[in-house]
């Protein structure tokens, strides 16, 4: 999450990922007040216009809190509320409104007062780097910008080497031209870029991109050990053992590492983990619980204040807390775990 303090009530933020929706979600309370764009459906009295439909405008308003949940739709935080102010003299101050908070949309909080909790969610945190991964080979190339866990892919670019546009004969570079035109559309300040792919083109790739403006200042990093190109590629790294080696210390890495190690002790039968929300919640009451990771999931079959209440009240005592999304592999693994899973400091009786 992108956040800029502005004053001691106030912070400027961008969500990057799900995991920063539900941050968000877990920090934000009644009684707060959210600033941001939105739209609403305005009727004027205007020549032409239809008396029986409105027109749906985007505005900007300040909305004083007084409920949020997690949308049914990935990916969405649903804040409700009323406007207490607007930069449209058609919407009525003191009316009700909700607003749909999305990743990458930029929105300014602000709260009288800001707990332990709230501070370390939203300052505490230190950012968990992204990556542009480009899995390439001569034919096509995928590209996809991880976040945390958060996976977004870009349309699959193809070279037609075989097709008309190269029939007499296939220049790589052209369509390595190609590849640098959509990474300089995606790529952001501080992205590493990892690229990996069969054969050797994934290395001339490198080297045509070192000498690129588009990627000056910008950690630049070929990667052996997948045979995969294009969107294939792309999911085939994820899950890879050489993901874990490449990005150690991601926050998607720490994240496969630990369900990896529950999966090892649910076959040795060690019981030093637990599965499910009851049974987190009890392990948690005991301070048995090291680290969790939930996926939205979780808030299907449990009440969300309850489940908000429970993570911020883990994180209180010092459990490491991770959240993901249906994007990636892992995050679709801990959905089937039952939305939630803990490694545990201890084995628990019975």
């Amino acid at each position: 999450m992108i956040t800029k303090k502005i004053d001691d009530n106030t912070v400027a933020l961008i969500p990057e990922e799900s995991d920063d929706l539900f941050t968000l979600r877990r920090v934000m309370q009644k009684g707060d007040k959210v600033v941001g764009d939105t739209t609403r459906v305005i009727k004027q009295d205007k020549d032409f216009s239809r008396p029986d439909r409105g027109e749906r405008i985007k505005i900007r308003i300040a909305l004083d809190v007084e409920k949020i949940s997690v949308d049914d739709v990935v990916d969405r935080l649903k804040v409700q509320g009323i406007i207490a102010e607007s930069d449209n003299e058609y919407v009525t101050k003191g009316s009700h409104h909700s607003m749909t908070l999305k990743i990458g949309e930029p929105i300014t909080l602000i709260k009288k007062n800001w707990g332990d909790i709230e501070k370390k969610l939203i300052f505490g945190k230190k950012d968990a780097g992204s990556f542009l991964l480009v899995a390439i080979d001569t034919s096509d190339c995928g590209i996809g910008r991880l976040t945390g866990t958060h996976l977004k892919l870009m349309p699959n670019l193809y070279s037609g080497a075989s097709g008309k546009r190269y029939k007499s004969k296939f220049n790589v570079e052209d369509f390595f031209k190609d590849v640098q035109g959509a990474i300089s559309s995606t790529i952001r300040e501080k992205d590493e870029i990892i690229i990996f792919g069969p054969g050797e083109t994934k290395k001339r790739l490198g080297n045509f991109l070192s000498d690129s403006p588009s990627a000056k200042g910008h950690n630049i990093r070929v990667i052996d050990g997948i045979d995969s190109s294009g969107e294939d590629g792309i999911y085939t790294f994820i899950k890879s053992d050489t993901m874990k080696q490449a990005l150690a210390k991601s926050k998607i890495a720490k994240v496969s590492a630990i369900l990896d190690e529950i999966m090892l002790m649910v076959n040795k039968k060690i019981n030093k983990f637990s599965m499910g929300f009851e049974e987190t919640a009890k392990a948690n009451e005991a301070g048995a619980v090291q680290s969790l990771v939930f996926s939205d999931k979780i808030f299907e079959n449990q009440d969300e204040d309850k489940v908000i209440a429970f993570l911020n009240h883990a994180e209180g005592k010092g459990v490491e807390v991770y959240a993901v999304d249906s994007t990636t592999d892992v995050g679709l693994r801990i959905s089937f775990l039952g939305g939630i899973v803990s490694l545990l400091r201890f084995a628990l009786a019975g």
